[in-house]
């Protein structure tokens, strides 16, 4: 880590500041984005300004990050790990881009890979894990090209579109983590 950012060749990991409000709430509320994450209650934009006035600081139990493009430091995604316990040495990860054109270009792959190395070698984590939608063959995709493995299913456990989807629970262990 240098200057307190997780630095990439496409991407680099930063915390989150009040000015990346805009761009989240943009995504948030474009239903393309948010497909297949799980999502709260709407918020308006001058609450989630308000809420990121004074974010809470980054700790082990809950760490977020804006993915920023290292060309033209544009605020392209968020990715972070939450629920960490060093008892166990797990943590869960959540990660997406907010702009169909920042897809397929390697910056979710890059901060995946600068995520995981992050959590197994600073935060000293044994496993980091996932739930993904079953139909959403491009994050599984990525996933498996990152070395995390397919642990389980749950049934019918995330509902779109008057429809319920399985979720796949996924895994990767440090000494599988090759980046």
């Amino acid at each position: 880590m240098v200057g307190g950012m997780l630095n990439g060749d496409l991407v680099r990991l930063r915390a989150i500041e009040p000015e990346d409000a805009d761009a989240f709430w943009r995504w948030h509320n474009d239903p393309h984005a948010m497909r297949w994450m799980v999502t709260s209650y709407p918020e308006s934009l001058a609450t989630l300004r308000r809420r990121l006035a004074d974010p809470k600081p980054n700790t082990y139990e809950n760490c977020r990050f804006a993915i920023e493009t290292v060309a033209d430091t544009r605020h392209v995604g968020f990715i972070g790990l939450r629920d960490a316990r060093p008892e166990t040495g797990r943590a869960e990860l959540d990660l997406y881009l907010g702009d169909p054109d920042t897809w397929n270009k390697g910056y979710a792959t890059e901060a995946l890979r600068l995520l995981c190395r992050w959590g197994f070698h600073d935060m000293r984590l044994h496993a980091i894990q996932l739930e993904v939608v079953a139909e959403n063959e491009p994050a599984r995709h990525l996933y498996r090209k990152a070395g995390f493995t397919e642990e389980g299913r749950r049934r019918d456990s995330f509902r779109r579109d008057d429809q319920w989807h399985d979720m796949i629970m996924m895994s990767l262990l440090h000494h599988e983590f090759s980046g």
